[in-house]
């Protein structure tokens, strides 16, 4: 082989290890790029703006494509989750709908009511309540005409709903003249609802007490009420002389 020979040989051979080193560069950018982007999913986006509470429907609802690693397991949804539900905030068209934008759905059952009350640190078991916990609910009756004072057990085994963040409230006898409330949702029997209703409008204090976690242990032999006569004095309802 001469050397003009070699040299075209030699060329040869360079050109096909440049032909593989840009086919791997190439094969590598097209990789990464994949990798980046991934497999894509569904999602649903509003077709109009919307304002809060509006129920989702088939209509108000349009399909779009993202990569599936760019999503939150919040976005992750399908029609069959979205159609029929409320959201909770105004959505502006071509909006992302999200599962924590639709209103929660009710875990009542067919005969529960929600009913919220106002806790401070002190009735409301120093903060300790969560959604889930199981309480029972006293009322304390000190100023009301008719009934002695005594603290009542109003319900035993209260489901709490929910916690909402504390508000600041107005109270003329404290002395900051405020005072710091927590509501708390609970799921009541009908006849229970109103018991806690009235208590929470005429009773001097409504008290919220915790149960251990999945107490299911027989209760009968609990005491229902407390009074002076417990202490072996005499109840004397309000408004009666002695």
């Amino acid at each position: 082989m001469n050397p003009r020979q070699r040299r075209g040989v030699l060329f040869i051979l360079m050109s096909v290890l440049l032909a593989v080193v840009v086919f791997i560069a190439i094969a590598a950018y097209v990789g990464n790029v994949a990798t980046q982007v991934g497999s894509v999913v569904q999602v649903y986006r509003v077709a109009r703006d919307l304002p809060a509470y509006t129920t989702l429907e088939e209509s108000s609802l349009e399909v779009d494509e993202v990569p599936a690693r760019w999503l939150s397991d919040s976005a992750r949804v399908t029609q069959e989750d979205l159609v029929g539900r409320k959201i909770g905030v105004n959505l502006q068209e071509g909006t992302m709908v999200t599962d924590d934008m639709l209103v929660p759905p009710s875990d009542l059952s067919p005969t529960e009511r929600e009913i919220a009350i106002k806790v401070d640190q002190i009735t409301g078991v120093a903060d300790r309540v969560r959604p889930g916990d199981y309480v029972d609910i006293y009322a304390v009756f000190a100023d009301v005409p008719g009934l002695p004072k005594q603290v009542r057990v109003l319900v035993q085994n209260v489901r709490v709903v929910s916690v909402r963040g504390s508000q600041v409230e107005i109270d003329e006898e404290s002395d900051t003249g405020q005072q710091t409330v927590v509501p708390v949702t609970l799921a009541l029997e009908p006849n229970d609802a109103l018991a806690v209703t009235y208590a929470a409008a005429f009773a001097q204090e409504v008290r919220l007490v915790g149960l251990p976690t999945g107490a299911g242990e027989d209760r009968t032999g609990e005491q229902g009420d407390f009074d002076a006569e417990d202490l072996g004095g005499q109840a004397i309802p309000e408004g009666v002389n002695d």
